[in-house]
């Protein structure tokens, strides 16, 4: 019976000692919040592009009186590059006009270092430099003239895309300029040859298409 009463007396002494530590109320336990967790969209960076072109050739008359002749053609272009950060990529294009055409035909690929910079979060401008192969038809006395060499050009592009639905990107540069998966469309002007060959042919493109990224 002693023992009984001791027992008890020490579990209500336990019991008055926490209730006055804890100002006679019995703190609750701390609620951690759930924080959802996010999936990172990993696009590859990498885009493809499909266009037209409208070329421009000149070169010097065979009538050796200083003339020149000019004939604008019609064609498709494809391209493909990768953007290795928000401010560089690569891309390489091949395109063909022989549509409408007097007296040429040209054909062109070639890769080229892609300096870009986005003006927004849709919008992209950018510059071609690098080196290709050029083939323009009925240029010369022979009929074709053909040259490897430097080749540049300028650019813009415009992007549909949104922000992704599934999640962040895990590049930061995504969702900046043309840098997202989606569709989108460019314009550039190409400058392909100048005054090369017998005749001094000059040949510049200008090109626009859609563009996918994946």
């Amino acid at each position: 019976m002693m023992i009984r009463k001791s027992i008890q007396a020490v579990l209500i002494g336990t019991m008055a000692s926490a209730l006055s530590f804890g100002g006679g109320k019995i703190a609750a336990p701390a609620v951690v919040p759930v924080v959802p967790v996010v999936p990172e969209v990993s696009p590859w960076p990498i885009y493809v592009g499909l266009g037209l072109l409208a070329a421009g050739v000149s070169r010097d008359c065979a009538c050796g009186r200083g003339e020149r002749l000019k004939d604008t053609t019609y064609g498709m272009v494809v391209r493909a590059g990768w953007d290795f950060n928000p401010y560089i990529g690569i891309e390489a294009r091949y395109l063909k006009s022989s549509l409408e055409k007097d007296f040429s035909t040209v054909e062109h690929y070639g890769i080229f270092v892609k300096p870009q910079y986005h003006i927004t979060d849709q919008t992209n401008v950018y510059a071609l430099a690098g080196y290709g192969r050029t083939t323009a038809t009925g240029c010369t006395s022979t009929g074709d003239l053909s040259k490897n060499g430097a080749s540049f050009g300028v650019g813009f592009e415009y992007d549909f895309s949104k922000s992704s639905p599934e999640g962040t990107y895990s590049r930061a540069f995504d969702e900046q300029g043309d840098q997202e998966k989606g569709w989108g469309l460019w314009v550039d002007f190409q400058h392909l040859l100048n005054n090369e060959g017998l005749f001094n042919v000059k040949t510049n493109v200008v090109t626009a298409g859609v563009t996918y990224d994946f």
